[in-house]
């Protein structure tokens, strides 16, 4: 799986005036923007520590040494290859399949990143599982609202499979091929009607839970916001199934209809030809023969599979740009939670401070 943040660092900088020392300017790339971080080589010595402490094991690659003798201001050549190495040191971590290391708060607040961009995938692949068996096949309900997120960035997944294995039975050009997309199409969305039942089911218990004492509290907002995704998740897969129908009993009149001229053609008999209607051709077709109609209804349709070709690929890159933003809005959502929770904890030290001020005076 593809890692969710880019990370590179292009270039640094020197900054300070008395005492200079070079900076690190960290890329980060997201889904819909960029930013930039800088770091000197001391933080890194920091993450380093922080990570090894969390994880209890250093990460799989090493921090460049620190050089006695020279120093980077001074020395283009050796801050070209530390650039080159803590490239790589960030690059390593963020790529590997081990993700301990990149899911602690200390990478987290190195790189100013949400939680939400935690990469967690063996915990999501179990969580996809427990999903698909909780109803009725003795999977673990849904309880906790992040779990809850996570079960609904799956469901979209497997829509998205679906969708995929439709276009892929679309253009298939054997029966083969076309069953087997059209298999994989359906087993998709039977994962998804599983998911959404236990999305409901889950958003149930988390209401419950909220009422309590002991619950994960939701506001009335939140709530509705969700029950709005499962409806929306709902009328996809309706959608899908009625066009995975339709397909299907296509192919089956194709296939009867293929069956009865094969028929005609082995009994030697000519299949009638419909007449055409005087007084309702147009100036097109009013000088072509039937096999010139035929033709020209054969382009005609061939123009409007284009245009709603066309319309199809506008729709889907609007939907692109829909899921992207909803992204980019919950990452969004999570920083402006980090700073409330920066400015309580500020307010709260502002607090004390004024109280000692008052015992003081």
């Amino acid at each position: 799986m593809a890692p969710q943040v880019e990370i590179s660092i292009p270039n640094t900088t020197i900054s300070g005036t008395s005492k200079p020392y070079t900076t690190y300017n960290i890329t980060l790339r997201l889904p819909l923007r960029s930013f930039t971080v800088q770091k000197r080589y001391s933080d890194f010595l920091s993450l380093h520590s922080g990570l090894t402490d969390q994880v209890g094991s250093p990460p799989p690659v090493s921090l460049p040494a620190k050089s006695w003798f020279s120093k980077t201001v001074s020395n283009p050549q050796l801050t070209e290859e530390r650039r080159q190495a803590l490239e790589t040191y960030l690059k390593t971590i963020n790529e590997i399949d081990d993700s301990r290391w990149r899911t602690t708060s200390v990478w987290r607040s190195f790189l100013n990143l949400p939680s939400t961009l935690a990469s967690q995938t063996s915990s999501k692949a179990s969580t996809l599982h427990s999903v698909i068996t909780g109803p009725g096949g003795g999977g673990a309900p849904i309880t906790d609202p992040v779990l809850w997120l996570d079960c609904y960035r799956d469901l979209k997944a497997q829509l998205q499979d679906a969708r995929l294995s439709l276009t892929h039975r679309d253009q298939a050009s054997t029966p083969q091929k076309q069953h087997e997309a059209g298999t994989a199409a359906k087993s998709s969305l039977v994962k998804a009607g599983t998911m959404i039942k236990a999305l409901e089911e889950g958003l149930a218990n988390i209401q419950k839970a909220s009422e309590g004492w002991g619950g994960q509290k939701l506001g009335e907002g939140e709530i509705r916001r969700r029950r709005d995704l499962i409806a929306t998740a709902q009328k996809d897969k309706d959608g899908l199934e009625n066009l995975l129908n339709a397909m299907v009993t296509k192919s089956n009149l194709d296939q009867t209809v293929a069956s009865v001229q094969d028929t005609h053609r082995l009994m030697g008999a000519k299949p009638r030809s419909g007449g055409r209607v005087l007084g309702k051709e147009t100036a097109e077709t009013r000088e072509l023969d039937n096999q010139g109609v035929l033709q020209l209804q054969k382009q005609k349709m061939a123009e409007q599979d284009l245009d709603v070709e066309e319309l199809r690929k506008i729709v889907q890159r609007q939907k692109e740009l829909g899921i992207a933003i909803n992204q980019e809005l919950e990452v969004q959502n999570e920083m402006l939670k980090m700073v409330d929770e920066d400015v309580d904890r500020v307010q709260s030290k502002m607090n004390i401070a004024k109280r000692r001020i008052g015992k003081i005076s």
